[in-house]
């Protein structure tokens, strides 16, 4: 009988067999601590790895948040008011997937050809059933993407369907709960929720059975590597070291493979979520450095404008043209859809018309810079909307200023003593979208916002919605100080007592 610590001629012994045989503990500790080097780089590149995809995602976010929430909100105003958030969810779940585990099997795969390189080098049979291996594998990591991605693609479309649904529900929750409309719109979420669990359960069911078929396949070619490898032990063609090394290497030569199998759902999505984005960010228009004109006097020309709402074959606005020199107010009148508020979206600058030009001092507001365009307008639209932050932060329109100009915007829109009843005065915190706050307060609050630093042009889509007989009268007066001023003025009202105190009137009516 051989004696196992001894070499034997024509015999292949494993890794340890020599080490073994020499009983030298000098040999075992290098090699102790040469597999613990190597273990702790390993866990180090781990780390590093790790901490470069998390800055990476970082700064990605940093980069184009900004810039996506700038397209949400561009959206929403082109979209006649449709407000949505996606982009920002869009982004996180690009974000979440870079720093997930199903980024890591990307970042292994050029790993994969080089482990079975290796293998071939061992023996070519050996090479030769890890490539077939990796090859099916491969094949099923398609066939996942081919049955799984229209169904993951319109359950993600139903999925932002229902989540804009109930984030319509949440914000109309008085409505909703005064009328008795929640099990209406209960009923409706659930349907558009279902199709998307449908829609997913369908998608989950075939890349779980192509997961277990990719499994069996992995874990039956180790079995067949270690079958494999101790038959050529047997003809003398390998060690029993590498059929052992064989063995590990095709398992993490195929590992990236199977794992990416596995979360091929979470790469759908963070790729549907890219796609979103990035047409989002493509849809942005192009801001070059725009030169800041001076600040304009307030002469007003409309020229011609027609608009077509999107989707629309008539359009909203038709040849409407009229002008005001500064200090003029005019007031706006027409049934409703008329296109009033639309034609003060257009004057604002929010909005471009189909044909046509709307000028202040002669420069196309649709042309001129937001942000110093901004400077010289006042905007008080009918849909009252405050941000969350104090009273201050919104009347100075949620920007750093001076507090005798939040003070002075106060005076001229006469709310600075229902502000100082207030229980912190300027400092009090409204809440979000002002739920403290009565509809009467809000809109005051808005005319003094409107006003802040002293507009040029201002335009009041029915300032008076919510006032009492006090609030309409600070109004009036705010009417007068602005054409005092010099200020232009267009007011969209109903009540007499506002247009009698403008210089022309406007009247909108349907042209068939």
């Amino acid at each position: 009988r051989p004696n196992p610590g001894v070499l034997h001629k024509g015999r292949h012994p494993g890794f340890f067999h020599p080490l073994i045989a020499s009983r030298s503990v000098d040999t075992l500790v290098y090699l102790t601590l040469i597999a613990g080097v190597a273990l702790l780089t390993l866990a180090a590149l781990e780390m590093t790895r790790t901490r470069v995809m998390v800055g990476l995602s970082t700064w990605l976010d940093r980069r184009l948040s900004g810039s996506v929430l700038e397209g949400s909100i561009g959206a929403s105003v082109a979209a006649g008011g449709a407000p949505s958030i996606q982009g920002l969810r869009d982004l996180s779940t690009v974000r979440t997937f870079l720093t997930g585990p199903g980024m890591f099997p990307i970042l292994d795969a050029p790993w994969t050809p080089i482990f079975i390189a290796v293998i071939f080098l061992m023996h070519p049979l050996l090479g030769w059933l890890s490539f077939g291996g990796a090859m099916v594998l491969f094949s099923l990591a398609i066939a996942n993407e081919i049955t799984t991605r229209d169904l993951l693609r319109r359950s993600g479309g139903a999925s932002i369907t229902a989540l804009r649904q109930a984030e319509s529900a949440v914000r109309n929750a008085n409505v909703i709960e005064a009328m008795g409309m929640m099990p209406n719109l209960v009923k409706r979420w659930h349907s558009k929720n279902a199709e998307m669990l449908d829609l997913q359960a369908r998608a989950s069911t075939r890349a779980g059975a192509i997961t277990a078929t990719s499994k069996f396949i992995r874990q039956g070619l180790q079995v067949g590597v270690l079958g494999t490898g101790a038959w050529l032990v047997l003809r003398g063609e390998i060690t029993a070291g590498m059929m052992i090394a064989g063995s590990i290497l095709m398992s993490r030569a195929l590992a990236p493979v199977e794992q990416a199998i596995g979360s091929w759902k979470l790469a759908i999505a963070a790729r549907s979520a890219y796609e979103r984005v990035r047409d989002q960010l493509a849809a942005l228009p192009e801001r070059g450095v725009e030169m800041s004109l001076p600040r304009p006097d307030g002469l007003l020309g409309v020229e011609d404008v027609t608009f077509f709402h999107s989707g629309a074959t008539e359009p909203t606005l038709r040849g409407v043209s009229f002008r005001l020199e500064p200090g003029e107010a005019l007031g706006l009148i027409g049934p409703t859809a008329a296109g009033k508020s639309t034609l003060a979206a257009l004057l604002v600058g929010i909005a471009k018309p189909r044909v046509g030009h709307v000028r202040l001092d002669g420069a196309d507001v649709a042309d001129w810079a937001a942000e110093d365009l901004g400077r010289h307008i006042g905007y008080l639209p009918q849909d009252i909307e405050l941000f969350a932050g104090s009273v201050k932060d919104n009347i100075a329109r949620m920007g750093e200023a001076d507090p005798k100009s939040v003070i002075a915007a106060a005076q001229l829109a006469g709310v600075h003593e229902l502000i100082l009843q207030l229980p912190n005065a300027y400092e009090t915190e409204i809440g979000e979208a002002g739920t403290a706050l009565s509809g009467g307060q809000r809109q005051r609050i808005a005319l003094a916002r409107a006003v802040f630093g002293d507009p040029r042009f201002v335009v009041l889509d029915e300032p008076n919605a919510s006032l009492d007989a006090a609030g309409e009268e600070a109004l009036i007066n705010t009417i007068a100080t602005l054409k005092e001023r010099g200020a232009t003025l267009v007011v969209i009202a109903h009540r007499p007592s506002i247009l009698r105190h403008v210089d022309k009137v406007l009247v909108l009516r349907f042209k068939r």
